[in-house]
């Protein structure tokens, strides 16, 4: 498994989200879970990245929270599109576990920074 940089690592899983968002067709279901998924997973990076700017312990730990829970609501919502369309995009597998490792990660760090 190839090493990351988890700056790197987010701003890819937002890339891979967005893609896999634009081959999801959209309806009046589908449209606002994507709009969701796309919040949620691009805020995973987002927010780490002002975790590493971050002006405090506490601060940071506020942060790295926020990309947790973020990854799991990313997690949350590539589940309910790939069971609420037809013929979900294979890579919907691979997104599930890839914000299951973030989640992971981001716990660790937490727990790490008390």
């Amino acid at each position: 498994m190839p090493k990351y940089d988890l700056e790197d690592r987010t701003e890819k899983f937002s890339l891979d989200v967005i893609r896999f968002c634009k081959n999801i067709p959209q309806d009046t279901v589908t449209r606002p879970l994507i709009s969701q998924l796309v919040r949620s997973a691009t805020s995973v990076g987002a927010n780490y990245r002002e975790a590493n700017g971050a002006n405090s312990k506490k601060d940071f730990a506020n942060k790295i929270y926020i990309c947790k829970k973020e990854a799991k609501e990313s997690r949350y919502w590539i589940g309910i599109l790939e069971k609420s369309i037809a013929s979900p995009p294979p890579e919907a597998t691979l997104l599930i576990d890839e914000a299951q490792q973030l989640v992971l990660i981001f716990s660790k760090i937490a727990s790490n920074s008390r």
